[in-house]
């Protein structure tokens, strides 16, 4: 059984997949939740997965990616798909941009930030679904020298490099139905176009953050996924 191995959000750290761990690790999977690397292009960040593969001596990997984290984990099946038996894409954008009130608040959760709860009504714009509960630590937690160096890789790469994780590999995309920073037209257009290798879930009551949000209907899910393609 191939191992799980997880790439965070932008400027985020890998702890976030905390909600669903247990979940993961229950069913009989090793579960290895990586730190993002940095480098000049996403190529470069897909590398640095690869590079903790090894480390562990994984030989294949079921690779999931969160928002951003998502890129990166294309990038890793589109460029070194032997090693990657399928991708899980929580919160898939890269097509069409979110919102520019979601957008803006980004910045005040990330660049300037003022007081506590002025990151929290931005969180609640940006990243929340109407209603979710923000634990404190995605008040905190977010590195914004980080993120820049991730949105400059991103930036640098063509998204025809990394889109379609590929030609081969089975897709999950999960998409929430309240998600202002990767709308859900961006799972469906992805869906759409790789035809079917991929599954779409889509779910109410969650927005950009998810795993806080919805944590055991994301584990489900990729269980799910992951049962049906290990038959």
């Amino acid at each position: 059984m191939p191992a799980i191995v997880l790439h965070p959000s932008l400027g985020r750290p890998a702890a976030d997949f905390g909600p669903i761990l247990a979940a993961l690790a229950s069913a009989g999977h090793s579960v290895h939740p990586v730190e993002s690397g940095t480098g000049d292009t996403l190529h470069d960040l897909a590398d640095g997965v690869i590079r903790a593969l090894d480390a562990a001596d994984i030989a294949r990997a079921h690779l999931v990616g969160h928002a951003f984290g998502n890129r990166v984990m294309r990038c890793a099946a589109a460029d070194h798909p032997d090693r990657v038996a399928s991708v899980a894409l929580f919160g898939a954008g890269g097509r069409f941009p979110g919102d520019d009130e979601a957008t803006a608040a980004l910045g005040r959760i990330m660049w300037d930030r003022g007081t506590h709860d002025d990151v929290v009504d931005a969180l609640r714009i940006a990243m929340f679904a109407p209603g979710s509960t923000i634990p404190d630590d995605w008040v905190d937690g977010w590195d914004p020298d980080l993120a820049r160096a991730q949105h400059a890789a991103a930036s640098a790469t063509a998204i025809t490099d990394w889109w379609t994780a590929g030609t081969t590999v089975p897709v999950l995309v999960v998409q929430g139905l309240d998600d202002r920073m990767a709308p859900p037209a961006n799972g469906r257009a992805l869906v759409d176009e790789i035809g079917a290798r991929a599954r779409l879930l889509e779910l109410t009551g969650m927005g950009h953050a998810m795993l806080p949000e919805r944590p055991a209907d994301l584990a489900a899910a990729l269980l799910g996924f992951l049962d049906d393609i290990e038959g």
